[in-house]
């Protein structure tokens, strides 16, 4: 049994920490990117985005990289279409770990930075809408406040 709201980490992206809003209504899990650039890494194709992990700051700053599985069309809460990079990256939620695949949009609006959605958790947990953090709270302070540094964008060749 799992709340509307949950901590969880996605550790092997460099995120200790983020609240998640379990929307059972979205059928994909949804991470926070402020940009989004793939490369090519080993011969395959990767993407590396950045992301402010805590909810209403942007002076905490992630770097992520991680392998494209697929990019796929996403329809937004307000029915807007939108391409989307999708990767697959293991979810850490109390004390539990499972793979989940994640698309990256930007969500500077939106009070969560991170959406679990229902095939994520289908099978798995179930949700009490009228509890909060039930797995666990996690401590925001496990991000190191850093200076946000340029960071080396590259494109790959289409």
């Amino acid at each position: 049994m799992i709340g509307w709201r949950e901590w969880l980490s996605l550790p092997s992206l460099g995120l200790p920490a983020i609240k998640a809003k379990i929307d059972t209504g979205a059928r994909t899990s949804a991470l926070h990117a402020f940009f989004v650039e793939p490369f090519k890494k080993d011969g395959l194709v990767h993407v590396r985005f950045g992301i402010h992990p805590l909810q209403k700051r942007t002076d905490v700053e992630v770097i992520c990289e991680a392998p494209i599985i697929d990019q796929r069309w996403v329809s937004d809460s307000g029915g807007h279409r939108e391409l989307r990079y999708v990767v697959e990256e293991p979810v850490h939620m109390g004390d539990e770990v499972w793979p989940v695949e994640i698309t990256l949009t930007s969500r500077d609006n939106m009070l969560f930075r991170m959406l679990l959605g229902r095939t994520a958790i289908k099978g798995r947990m179930m949700v009490d809408p009228q509890r909060s953090y039930v797995a666990g709270k996690l401590s925001r302070n496990a991000y190191v406040l850093r200076k946000k540094k340029k960071i080396k964008r590259q494109k790959i060749a289409t």
